[in-house]
């Protein structure tokens, strides 16, 4: 669950009354996701979302946030749009927390993703790497490869307590990537975070993207990296090539990537399984045991860095 603050009745009421979309109506905690407080608010002009920003998002990002989301939408992505209140502004304060309405999107994530699906995927993240373009404000990567030591020194020794050897095989492994690294592939805006829960569909047309805490400019092939990760991937750890190929084909469609960025895909999706690798491990070994959110198991994510590990090169991905 991720409701960390709770918002009475009377409090709702005078946040919605500084916005032209009707009277409050209800607010219905939503239990996914795990950085902010999200509700379901429901008023007599129709549903949004309101959002809480909790301790873990830097106020100073969200304007970032908040004005890429509209950038977007004005591009043609299927994203929520951020509401201005009557004083045009689209950030304000909620219960001692910095809080915000954006839009409602219809749809539903897809919960066994298909082919189908993984196409879809390619081609908005394709799209959104485009319409990023022109956006003016900058936000760097803070859980890019300098920041995945650091998060695990802080797990130190603990870390084998999530499997034996964890410590030193992540070490070996950042090594590699801490030299290897690409600083010169095409780069711009990035989703970052564009899991199964944060894409929307109806039947298998995508409706919207969602989830823009992460948001940053880094390499586009990272951001495809990630995703390659996060929907290519079965339950049973096995990687589905099909599906694989149908997100990298379809993006291509959209946005061709270079001999270059091909070439660094195994090393980046590495590098991605990483990224998620460490946070997961950080909260694994700190987040505790009353807390209101479920921990994600790290090793999910070694098994897939294992799995790039191996790759030998973009024909293990599906491409020729």
């Amino acid at each position: 669950m991720a409701v960390y603050t709770e918002v009475g009745d009377d409090e709702l009421v005078a946040f919605v009354g500084e916005y032209e979309i009707g009277e409050a109506l209800a607010a219905k905690g939503i239990a996914e996701g795990i950085e902010n407080t999200n509700y379901l608010l429901t008023t007599s002009g129709g549903p949004y979302i309101l959002t809480l920003y909790e301790k873990r998002v830097d106020p100073a990002d969200l304007p970032f946030f908040l004005g890429l989301m509209e950038h977007l939408a004005a591009g043609g992505i299927p994203c929520p749009v951020p509401v201005h209140g009557r004083d045009g502004a689209v950030l304000r304060e909620l219960c001692g927390r910095p809080a915000a309405i954006v839009t409602f999107l219809s749809g539903m994530w897809p919960r066994r993703a298909t082919p189908e699906h993984t196409a879809e995927l390619g081609r908005a993240l394709a799209r959104l790497h485009l319409a990023g373009e022109g956006f003016e404000l900058a936000r760097a990567n803070d859980l890019s490869v300098g920041a995945w030591r650091p998060l695990l020194e802080r797990a130190g020794a603990r870390a084998d307590e999530v499997l034996s050897g964890l410590a030193a095989e992540l070490a070996a492994e950042l090594d590699v990537l801490e030299a290897s690294w690409p600083d010169r592939l095409p780069a711009g805006v990035i989703h970052a975070d564009l899991f199964p829960d944060n894409v929307f569909f109806q039947a298998s047309r995508l409706t919207g993207l969602i989830d823009f805490y992460f948001a940053c400019r880094d390499l586009f092939a990272y951001d495809i990296a990630v995703c390659l990760n996060a929907w290519c991937f079965e339950a049973d750890g096995s990687f589905n090539v099909t599906k694989a190929r149908r997100l990298l084909t379809a993006y291509r469609e959209v946005r061709d990537f270079s001999a270059e960025e091909m070439a660094a895909l195994p090393l980046l999706a590495r590098g991605a399984a990483m990224r998620f690798l460490v946070t997961r491990l950080y909260d694994w070994l700190n987040t505790p045991a009353d807390a209101l959110v479920t921990k994600k198991d790290p090793l999910e994510y070694l098994a897939k860095l294992r799995f790039h590990q191996g790759v030998r090169g973009p024909g293990d991905y599906g491409l020729d």
